[in-house]
């Protein structure tokens, strides 16, 4: 990677370093690839203090201590560290406890459910403090537990008359279903479609339907699309020649996407340029490009590989490839196997930053979460296809040989 880092490099980087529990500044520094000295130079440029491991020391004897103070005194100091590690041991089995609970989801309703079942264990306050509840709203949903149960008993009768609509037939879904409920009912009777959504939902019952992919290749047949010049040939000689791109979208928070755009190097797999945003326009695909133009200098006489997305079809990408010299290429409409670089680049990434997760709890947690990974896959992490170096310590290793074969 070029020493010369970009604004938003540094300010991503502060960002991660800020927002890390528990992050150390030469582990920051080794994860992006950096020197521990820029990034301490970044951070107190933008105010950010610098925390240091902490360490728990003991007092040096006081002038004039005796012996018999001495003593006391280190006997305090061994009780006051006994304690904190019996503060620490039980914290540390109240979250081990509290796995469980929360292994289908950290809801509220779970948190007050495991201090409720432990509680005759642990004082509540402490179970509160750990778990990070308020006791006032723990208290609030113990004194509400009858008309939960009655909600339940509520819940449980609708479902089972949900579920006799649904047998007769599968393939009502919620819309059909109320209406069928509250057929014939009065007015002040009819159950609200929201309650007989969430019913359904937790009692695991959908109308049939045919699953539908997050699409972000969308074809837009107005344009004309380019030939395919790779043929599934996602090999290259040398750096800067050979280049494929795609769009993947980054699931956060409640249901929000956002989306990656990215132009990676058929000859290393090194990522030259990628763009994150909230939206599919072409500016995405335009943002990432150029980005990989100020990475590499030029991009002149290079190829772009895409799919038939309308970002790449458009006149306004083609106009941008024209400008920094690069030739089009795309492969058959509706097969991923003639963009198979870019699919298994997005599917690594996913992979290896979600880890089975759903999704990312915020897009700021998205954000940060795909810069860590994506400078660390540059610069750290082993590639098969470049012998189980990183991209960038391959395309080194090979200017290099260049230059030694030029000698």
């Amino acid at each position: 990677m070029s020493k010369n880092y970009n604004d938003e490099f540094r300010r991503n980087a502060v960002a991660l370093y800020r927002d890390t529990d528990g992050a150390t500044v030469a582990g920051i520094a080794t994860d992006l690839g950096i020197s521990h000295g820029s990034l301490t130079a970044w951070l107190k440029k933008a105010g950010i203090p610098i925390r240091r491991p902490g360490t728990t020391a003991v007092a040096s004897p006081g002038p004039g201590e005796t012996p018999e103070q001495e003593a006391a005194r280190l006997r305090a100091e061994v009780a006051k560290l006994r304690a904190e590690k019996t503060k620490l041991e039980t914290e540390r089995d109240i979250l081990r406890s509290a796995a469980k609970y929360f292994a289908g989801g950290d809801e509220l309703v779970n948190r007050f459910q495991f201090v409720a079942d432990h509680s005759d264990t642990y004082p509540v306050k402490r179970l509160c403090q750990v778990i990070d509840i308020a006791r006032s709203s723990y208290y609030a949903w113990i004194g509400a537990a009858d008309k939960r149960a009655a909600r339940a008993g509520a819940d449980a009768e609708l479902a089972a008359r949900i579920r006799a609509v649904h047998d007769e037939d599968n393939t009502c879904g919620r819309p059909r279903i109320t209406a069928e409920i509250n057929d014939g009912l009065p007015t002040d009777e009819r159950i609200n479609h929201k309650r007989i959504a969430r019913v359904m939902q937790e009692n695991n019952i959908q109308g049939f339907r045919l699953r539908r992919r997050h699409r972000t290749t969308v074809p837009e047949p107005a344009d004309t699309p380019s030939a395919d010049l790779l043929r599934r040939d996602f090999t290259a000689p040398t750096p800067n020649t050979k280049y494929v791109g795609d769009i993947t979208y980054l699931p956060c928070g409640d249901g929000e996407f956002l989306y990656l755009a990215t132009v990676i190097d058929c000859f290393s797999r090194r990522l030259v340029g990628w763009s994150i945003a909230d939206h599919m326009r072409t500016e995405l695909v335009e943002d990432a490009l150029a980005a990989a133009a100020r990475t590499r200098g030029s991009l002149t006489g290079a190829i772009f590989h895409s799919d038939h997305g309308s970002q790449y079809t458009s006149k306004a990408f083609a106009a941008l490839c024209t400008k920094l010299g690069v030739t089009q290429s795309m492969g058959a409409a509706g097969t991923s196997a003639d963009n198979a670089l870019a699919e298994s680049f997005n599917a690594s990434l996913k992979r290896e930053t979600l880890q089975g997760a759903a999704r990312w709890e915020s897009a700021r947690a998205a954000r940060l979460a795909v810069f860590r990974w994506v400078t660390r896959y540059n610069t750290r992490r082993r590639h098969s296809y470049c012998h189980y170096l990183s991209p960038a310590d391959y395309e080194s290793v090979h200017a290099t040989d260049n230059m030694a074969r030029a000698a």
